[in-house]
C-alpha cells in the first residue's frame, strides 16, 4: 500500500514538473524565434533519420501551426495540420477547416507530431520524388510539396521559402546546430522597416508591439496596429497571417480593390482613429492627404472633415492641417 502511494506521488511530481516546463503565460504567444529554438533539434534529428530538410520541417511547422499558437497545435499537439485519413487509429481532434467538423490527428506531444510528419511523407508514394532531391535543396522540396498536394494554397511553396530565408533555416540543412533565429539574413534587403519612414519612428510614432503569426512585426501608431508590406505581399497574404479579411485591409487603408502594395508600405490592420495624438501638420511639397492619413493613423474622411476640405482635394505646400477636432 505504501509503495502504491509513493508511486502515485512520484507520477504526480513528474507531471507537475512537466507542466511547469511547458507552461506559458495566458494570452502570451510563442514567437518565431522561440518556436525555432524549441524544435530545431527535433527537426535536425528527423533530417538525419529520414532525409527531410530540417528547414522544410521547421518552416512547415511554423506555417501550419502559427508558430505553435494555433488551436490544433495547442489542443492536439498537431503542428503540421495532418488529418486523420483512413489508416489512422490514434487519438483524434475535430475542428472546422476546409469543411465543417474535420478529423485531425491528435498527439501526446509535439515531438510525436514531428515524428508522424516524417513518417507521413516517407510512407506516401506521391512524395517519393522529393527524396531524390538533395537534402539542401529546400526550394525544390517546397515546390515539390505543393505539387504533390500537401496544401491547397497556391502560394504555399513561396510561403515556405520566405519563412526559411527570412529566418535562415537553411543553415540547419548544412550542419549548423546553434541559435540563428532573429538574425537578419546577410545581403537581404529588409523591407519591413523602410528608411523612408525612419523619421517617424525616431519621433516615437511607431512603437514596436509584437511579432504576430507569419513572423510579422506589428507596431502601434496613434494606438492603432500596423505592419509593413513585404515584397510580393497582398492584402490577402497579410489578412491570412493576422486572421482577418482582405476587404478589411482595403477598408482600413482606403485602398482600391485592385491597388497593389509596395514593399515597405505602412499597412494598418485595424481601423484608424478619427483624430491624431498631435494638433496639426504642415503640408509639404509632394505629400498627399492619404499619406498624412497613414502617417498619423487618422481616417482619411476624418482628415478632410476636420479641415473643411472636399474629398479628393490636395492642399498646397505650407498649408496647416488640423489633426484634431477644433476647439470651440
Amino acid at each position: 500500500m505504501l509503495k502504491d502511494i509513493f508511486r502515485i506521488l512520484f507520477h504526480v511530481s513528474l507531471f507537475a514538473c512537466s507542466s511547469m516546463a511547458i507552461a506559458q503565460p495566458a494570452g502570451q504567444k510563442i514567437t518565431y524565434s522561440q518556436y525555432i529554438e524549441t524544435y530545431k533539434d527535433i527537426a535536425i534529428s528527423k533530417m538525419n533519420e529520414y532525409r527531410i530538410p530540417a528547414s522544410i520541417t521547421l518552416a512547415q511547422g511554423l506555417l501550419e501551426s502559427g508558430s505553435g499558437n494555433s488551436e490544433l497545435a495547442k489542443n492536439a499537439n498537431n503542428h503540421f495540420g495532418i488529418k486523420c485519413h483512413k489508416e489512422w487509429s490514434g487519438m483524434t481532434y475535430t475542428m472546422d477547416d476546409d469543411e465543417k467538423n474535420e478529423c485531425f490527428r491528435k498527439y501526446a506531444s509535439a515531438e510525436e507530431s514531428y515524428s508522424d510528419h516524417s513518417y507521413f511523407l516517407t510512407s506516401r508514394a506521391r512524395y517519393a520524388s522529393l527524396f531524390e532531391l538533395d537534402v539542401k535543396d529546400y526550394k525544390g522540396w517546397a515546390y515539390g510539396l505543393k505539387s504533390a498536394g500537401y496544401a491547397t494554397n497556391p502560394k504555399y511553396a513561396e510561403m515556405l521559402i520566405r519563412i526559411i530565408e527570412e529566418n535562415q533555416l537553411f543553415l540547419y540543412d548544412n550542419g549548423f546546430t546553434g541559435t540563428i533565429a532573429g538574425k537578419p539574413q546577410p545581403g537581404k534587403k529588409q523591407t519591413e522597416e523602410p528608411k523612408t519612414l525612419s523619421r517617424q519612428e525616431k519621433a516615437g510614432s511607431f512603437k514596436f508591439l509584437e511579432v504576430a503569426e507569419g513572423n510579422r512585426k506589428l507596431y502601434l501608431n496613434n494606438n492603432v496596429k500596423l505592419t509593413y508590406a513585404r515584397t510580393d505581399d497582398t492584402p490577402q497574404t497579410i489578412a491570412r497571417d493576422l486572421g482577418i479579411h482582405a476587404f478589411q485591409i482595403l477598408q482600413y487603408n482606403e485602398m482600391g480593390k485592385n491597388e497593389q502594395l509596395q514593399p515597405g508600405q505602412v499597412v494598418y490592420v485595424e481601423p484608424k482613429k478619427k483624430k491624431a495624438s498631435v494638433r496639426n501638420h504642415t503640408f509639404k511639397t509632394g505629400e498627399s492627404m492619404r499619406e498624412i492619413s497613414q502617417l498619423y493613423g487618422v481616417k482619411l474622411k476624418s482628415l478632410y472633415r476636420m479641415n473643411g476640405l472636399p474629398e479628393g482635394h490636395e492642399p498646397e505646400a505650407g498649408t496647416t492641417l488640423e489633426l484634431q477636432k477644433r476647439r470651440r
